[in-house]
C-alpha cells in the first residue's frame, strides 16, 4: 500500500512549518487538516501559511469555500482523499497535517460519515429551540432518539447535537446506526509534535500579538463590510468571535485580545487531550536538539517500508 504520512498537534506547535520542512525533504505535497484554512479572505485570524512561506510546497485544501458557504466533514473527507490519490498518482508523498480532531480522525480511520445534505430551515428551527428553551433541551430531545450520540456529545456543543437531530429528521435511524469505520488504503505514520504546556502558551500568545500587529482586526472588519453574517460558521473560529464583539462595541481590544489567548489556550488543551488518546503516534519536541532529524530518519525508514526497522528504530 502507498504511505501517508500525518503530522499532528495542538496549535501554535509548529505542525505547518515541518510539514513544509518534511515535503521539500521527501518530495512531498501537504494536504491541510485545518478547518479554518479552507475559507478564503480568512488568512491572519488563522495563521494560514503564506506562499513565502509554503516554499513552493503544493498545499490542498486551502482558500476552498467562501466563509459564508458551509463545508460538511463528509466533503472534507471526500476531498482529502481525493488529494490524496491524486499526490500518489503524481509518485509523491502526501502528508496531511492540521489540528482539527474531526478531520483528521474522519481521514485517517476511514469514517463513513453519513451523506444527509445540510437542512438550513431545520437547523434554523433547531437553534430558535436552543434559544428559547436550552440548549439542554434540545440534548434531551437527541438522548431520546440516539442514546450513543447524546452520550459523546455535549449539550454545549450545539451545532453538533442539531447535526445529529438532522440526520435523525432526515433517515429516521440514528446518526451513530449510520456510522463506522472503512480503513483508507495506505500505510500510515503519525507523527506528533509535543511542548511543555507553558512554551506552548507563550507561542499561542506571542502569535496572537502577531496577529493583531499583522491586520486582523481589518480583516474582520473587511469580512463584515463584505457581508459575511456574524452568525456564519467560519465566524466561530477563535479570533473572529472576539474581534467582532470588540467592533460592534461589546468589549475593548484589550479584553478581545485577552480573550483569544484565553480561547486559543483552552483549544490547545482539548487538541492535547484529544492527541493523547491516540494510538500509535510517534512524539517529537521540537525543543529537543536534533529533534527534526531525528523525525526525518523515521520517515525515511517508514517510506522505506521496512517495518521492522520502523518498530525497533530508537527515534522517540
Amino acid at each position: 500500500m502507498p504511505p501517508l504520512v500525518a503530522i499532528v498537534g495542538p496549535t501554535a506547535v509548529g505542525k505547518t512549518a515541518t510539514a513544509i520542512r518534511l515535503a521539500l525533504d521527501i518530495d512531498g505535497e501537504v494536504v491541510s487538516a485545518d478547518s479554518r484554512y479552507l475559507y478564503r479572505g480568512m488568512d491572519i485570524g488563522t495563521a494560514k501559511p503564506t506562499v513565502a512561506e509554503m516554499r513552493g510546497v503544493p498545499h490542498h485544501l486551502i482558500d476552498v469555500v467562501d466563509p459564508t458557504e458551509d463545508y460538511s466533514l463528509a466533503l472534507y473527507q471526500q476531498d482529502a482523499y481525493q488529494a490524496i490519490a491524486d499526490i500518489t498518482a503524481r509518485g509523491r508523498v502526501p502528508i496531511l497535517a492540521g489540528g482539527t480532531p474531526l478531520y483528521i480522525n474522519a481521514v485517517l480511520e476511514g469514517w463513513r460519515i453519513p451523506e444527509v445534505p445540510p437542512d438550513p430551515a431545520f437547523r434554523e428551527a433547531m437553534e430558535q429551540v436552543a434559544r428559547e428553551r436550552g440548549p439542554e433541551h434540545l440534548h434531551r430531545r437527541l438522548a431520546e432518539v440516539d442514546p450513543a450520540a447524546a452520550a459523546r456529545i455535549p449539550a454545549t456543543n450545539v451545532r453538533r447535537v442539531i447535526r445529529a437531530l438532522e440526520i435523525y429528521q432526515h433517515t429516521g435511524r440514528p446518526m451513530t446506526e449510520l456510522e463506522g469505520k472503512s480503513p483508507p488504503p495506505y500505510r500510515i505514520l503519525i507523527v506528533g509534535l509535543t511542548l511543555p504546556r507553558e512554551e506552548l502558551y507563550r507561542r499561542i500568545d506571542r502569535r496572537v500579538d502577531e496577529q493583531i500587529a499583522a491586520g486582523l482586526v481589518d480583516e474582520v472588519r473587511g469580512l463584515l463590510a463584505a457581508g459575511v453574517p456574524t452568525d456564519a460558521p467560519a465566524m466561530s473560529a477563535i479570533g473572529y468571535g472576539e474581534i467582532v464583539a470588540y467592533l460592534q462595541g461589546e468589549t475593548t481590544l484589550p479584553e478581545a485580545i485577552e480573550r483569544i489567548r484565553y480561547n486559543t489556550h483552552r483549544y490547545a488543551r482539548h487538541q492535547t487531550t484529544w492527541l493523547r488518546r491516540m494510538r500509535g503516534v510517534h512524539w517529537f519536541d521540537p525543543q529537543e536538539p536534533g529533534w527534526y532529524e531525528r523525525l526525518l530518519k523515521l520517515v525515511r525508514i517508514f517510506l522505506a517500508g521496512n517495518e521492522t526497522d520502523l518498530n525497533a528504530a530508537d527515534v522517540d
